[in-house]
């Protein structure tokens, strides 16, 4: 699955990744491979993004939403940090 973290000011993250945890405004939720397609708004917390099935790298961010269709996501976020 492609990953791609976008903020307005610049691309935080793109590539292949094996899931992403996302904080939704109801609660953590996790996207594989071939997910079905998705909209979603997220609330504040931690994006964990999955690059294997036991490494992984963190950002927080303040809110935003994500898209998920063809196998990539797209997480379209006010501002992030890397944790």
């Amino acid at each position: 699955m492609t990953l791609e973290i976008l903020t307005p000011e610049k691309k935080l993250y793109s590539g292949d990744v094996y899931g992403v945890q996302l904080p939704g405004v109801d609660g953590l939720f996790e996207v594989l491979n071939h997910h079905a397609p998705l909209v979603s708004a997220l609330g504040k917390g931690n994006v964990k993004i999955l690059k294997t099935k036991t490494g992984f790298e963190n950002y927080v961010i303040t809110g935003g939403f994500v898209e998920v269709l063809n196998n990539k996501a797209t997480v379209l976020v006010e501002g992030a940090v890397e944790a």
